[in-house]
């Protein structure tokens, strides 16, 4: 590991380790903390209190990276996305989808007509099947296939420096 990394590493546990000491210490703070139900709103609290906790280990931020990295640049505004389409062919499609703190609408449901594979890059999403019971939850480096006119919604995406997706678009004729 580069002295920088380790640098950047150790004043990430000295943040964690800060702030569950203030959690400790702050019956208000340790029941905000106790409210939380993902790991963006842990980051989100933390930092609202000083601590910056939120990098994954391995997350690169844009400076780090060069322009081509499909992790590079800044997030969307929260509660939206970007995409970018990286590459296309006349039956297929190559998106990078950056979502931050996205769902989709009350009640909407994406039903498409192209067959859809997804990986999750960055971050963590949970998505529903209109034909499932459960959402599912992701998780960096998960991956998905989705059939057309299979009805999925996103449920939420993380905020913060967001969810990363890479999407693969296909169709069985020209559209």
């Amino acid at each position: 590991m580069a002295e920088a990394d380790l640098q950047r590493f150790l004043k990430k546990v000295r943040d964690l380790q800060a702030f569950v000491a203030a959690s400790e210490t702050d019956p208000a703070l340790r029941q905000r903390l106790r409210d939380c139900s993902s790991h963006q709103e842990v980051v989100n609290l933390a930092a609202a209190q000083g601590f910056e906790i939120g990098r994954r280990w391995g997350e690169l931020g844009a400076s780090q990276s060069g322009e081509s990295s499909l992790l590079a640049g800044p997030a969307p505004a929260t509660g939206h996305e970007s995409v970018s389409v990286l590459w296309q062919g006349p039956l297929w499609r190559l998106e990078r989808i950056h979502s931050c703190g996205a769902c989709s609408p009350e009640g909407f449901w994406y039903d498409q007509r192209e067959h859809e594979w997804v990986c999750l890059l960055q971050g963590q999403a949970r998505l529903s099947f209109e034909d499932e019971e459960a959402p599912r939850s992701l998780k960096r480096g998960d991956q998905l296939y989705i059939a057309p006119h299979r009805r999925h919604r996103i449920e939420n995406t993380d905020g913060g420096s967001g969810t990363i997706w890479l999407a693969l678009f296909w169709w069985e004729a020209a559209p």
